[in-house]
């Protein structure tokens, strides 16, 4: 970007319980950072807006360290390089880095990786080539196994990683792939233009007539995004020996008393299903097989994308928790502005 002064940033403000609220943010001015000795100061471009950050907003004990209070938030971003003491990340590279949330980010040089934006756009690296792209094919190819023939069902499939699971499952040779969204205009989206055979909208009702309708009567495969009761319905229709992946449960995130489990647990063991829940970044082993094929898809158009992208630091806050209510389709960023 051609401005170099001041920019924002947003910081944790207080714990939120429920739906975050607008007083559990607080965006103060950034002030251009120092360039340290053999390091990058890097002019964000976008960063990324993602589910699993309601949870580092709370103290409570889980996978990932909790933001602290008065702390910048932080997530995947892309930006370009405005100052450099390290001649492999040169002024002007386009590098991912995990300091999101705010306009400026600078440190040491070994925490920001050059991605080539040549023939791809930035936001690529945050999308399909970051992280939900990545958790869709560990889910697909190594936790759920998809197999050729599989009918293979995909919740909140009109997000960053459901929109992405679903056709990573198309290329390992699913036979049909079924997916859930909140709105008509999400659902005509899958189909029409991301490759899915079949989709319905959870908010009309009868999840398990949509579900045995649009999947034929046979679900093999499910990635569950959601929880609650899609998560139930998904398992009765579950065939035998079916595989279910879990990777996120966004129903239940802002919930101040969990509901109960899927009543129909037990069905696991009379259809000898499995059930696995996978975090990725425990298979930072598979990230060149992951990131070699998924060049491969969007270099032929195998696999497309869909983003919702607000403008300003500043909106992120709004832009999260509408998050939780459908606000978005596709990988939700921020465009940082000067």
């Amino acid at each position: 970007m051609a401005d170099q002064g001041p920019g924002l940033a947003v910081r944790l403000a207080r714990r939120p319980r429920g739906v975050p609220a607008m007083d559990c943010f607080e965006v103060v001015p950034q002030p251009v950072p120092e360039l340290v000795t053999g390091g990058v100061v890097v002019r964000n471009e976008f960063f990324s807006l993602d589910p699993y950050m309601r949870g580092r907003m709370s103290d409570a004990r889980s996978y990932a360290a909790p933001y602290e209070l008065g702390e910048i938030m932080h997530g995947d971003a892309v930006g370009r390089v405005v100052a450099s003491g390290d001649p492999a990340i040169p002024v002007g590279a386009s590098v991912v880095h995990s300091d999101g949330w705010r306009a400026w980010s600078a440190g040491p040089a070994a925490r920001y990786r050059v991605v080539d934006t040549a023939k791809l756009s930035p936001t690529a690296y945050l999308g399909p080539l970051g992280l939900p792209g990545f958790t869709a094919y560990v889910g697909m190819k190594h936790i759920a196994r998809v197999r050729e023939g599989d009918v293979v069902f995909v919740s909140a499939a009109a997000g960053a990683v459901g929109s992405l699971a679903g056709q990573v499952a198309r290329q390992l040779g699913a036979g049909r792939v079924v997916g859930s969204a909140g709105s008509a205009a999400k659902v005509a989206l899958l189909t029409s233009e991301l490759g899915f055979d079949a989709a319905f909208n959870y908010k009309d009702g009868n999840l398990a007539g949509q579900l045995r309708a649009a999947a034929n009567g046979r679900v093999d495969v499910y990635f569950d995004n959601v929880g609650g009761e899609q998560l139930e319905v998904a398992i009765g229709a579950m065939a035998r020996f079916g595989r279910i992946a879990l990777c996120g449960m966004i129903s239940v995130y802002n919930e101040t008393v969990l509901p109960p489990g899927p009543a129909n647990i037990g069905m696991l063991i009379g259809k000898r299903l499995a059930m696995r829940g996978f975090l990725v970044t425990d298979h930072e082993n598979l990230r060149q097989e992951f990131e070699r094929a998924m060049a491969g898809w969007l270099a032929d158009g195998s696999v497309r994308t869909a983003e919702t992208v607000v403008t300003g630091v500043e909106h992120a806050p709004q832009a999260f928790t509408d998050l939780f209510t459908g606000g978005n389709t596709g990988k939700l960023l921020v465009r940082v502005e000067a």
